[in-house]
């Protein structure tokens, strides 16, 4: 076979590479919409999104480096495409609006991880300093924990905050505005997991706010398990550990996609704006990201800046937790602060009134 030959074999290789890198990211752009209970395959795609983001980048690069313009339509259009999902992670910050001192509150979400399961204290008292020096009006808490030793944390919070509303367990939303009403939304008792919602009258305003904490992913537990095991002299096999990592991760994905449904019929229901915050354990574009989400704005999408990710371990930088609202609100600020307290990380939002 010539050196003609070859090169055309191999060009013709890379194009049928860049054609199925493109079909695979319409597959996880779409895969949002199929049901993971019916479609498995195609909700599991937008996982790997970013990676093939950045494949089909490279196809591009090396379709304008060989000059072969007609090919360089596919990877070219398909990168066009994955704008709006990119702009879920990432945003420049050139078209968000500018703050010009209009009244507004500070809200915040956080998955504090129990605080660590400390007995002093201390770790909730940092985690209240932070939020006292970024001025929050209404904090969401999931995986909170009431007592650390012989301490009460809300009543350390309550000197700040002036309102609480206590959901299933682990869930508290705590308000320097009244709190007029609050609901908590269970989820059944197989889940540790569950939502609420708290009406608050900000500046004679009624607005719904939900806090939610989705099914896990599994990961880590499945993980642990296979550590410990070894740990013990068992043998665990990289296959094994794969594949049930795969059925916890579907296995939850399932229960997830039920108890979005849950939490969207009842943004549904609400008679006031509502403020949507949480810890979803699902990524951008995900069933679950487009459930709960529905007619609400990202608020990210709209006055973020820079790469968002709420999960503080190397790997593991995805953003998982997140602030939607109603259209008739107005975001004009969005952000994460650096802490080491959690596995995830505090996310801020100020929306004017």
């Amino acid at each position: 076979m010539g050196k003609l030959a070859v090169y055309k074999y191999l060009s013709f290789m890379v194009l049928v590479v860049t054609a199925l890198v493109s079909v695979f990211i319409f597959m996880g752009l779409f895969g949002g919409n199929s049901d993971p209970a019916s479609g498995t395959a195609m909700a599991m795609t937008v996982y790997v999104l970013p990676l093939l983001i950045i494949f089909d980048a490279a196809l591009l690069l090396f379709w304008i480096i060989r000059r072969r313009w007609h090919w360089v339509a596919i990877p070219g259009v398909t990168l066009l495409c994955c704008i709006p999902y990119i702009g879920t992670i990432y945003q420049t910050g050139l078209f968000a609006s500018n703050y010009d001192g209009k009244s507004g509150i500070n809200i915040a979400s956080y998955n504090v991880a129990m605080f660590g399961r400390e007995i002093n204290g201390f770790k909730a008292e940092d985690i209240l300093s932070v939020m006292k020096n970024h001025q929050v009006d209404i904090l969401c808490m999931q995986e909170y924990m009431e007592r650390s030793g012989d301490k009460i944390n809300s009543e350390n919070y309550l000197n700040y905050f002036s309102a609480k509303a206590t959901g299933r367990s682990d869930m508290v939303i705590f308000s320097r505005n009244p709190i007029v009403d609050s609901l908590t939304i269970d989820f059944g008792s197989g889940t540790n997991n569950s939502a609420m919602w708290a009406d608050i009258d900000v500046n004679g305003e009624l607005i719904r706010v939900f806090n939610v904490h989705l099914e896990t992913t599994g990961i880590n537990r499945t993980l642990h398990q296979a550590a410990k095991q070894q740990s013990q002299g068992l043998v665990v096999e990289k296959s094994s550990v794969l594949k049930a990592i795969y059925g916890k991760y579907t296995f939850g994905m399932n229960i997830r996609a039920h108890q979005a449904m849950l939490v969207a019929n009842e943004i549904k229901k609400s008679p006031h704006p509502v403020i949507v915050c949480g810890d979803f354990n699902d990524v951008p574009y995900s069933y679950v990201y487009n459930t709960m989400k529905g007619d609400l704005v990202d608020g990210f999408k709209e006055c973020g800046k820079g790469y968002m990710y709420t999960m503080r371990e190397g790997y593991k930088r995805v953003r998982i937790d997140y602030i939607f609202h109603s259209k008739e609100l107005e975001g004009v600020n969005y952000y994460k602060h650096n802490v080491s307290y959690s596995d995830h990380l505090p996310i801020f939002m100020r929306i004017a009134q």
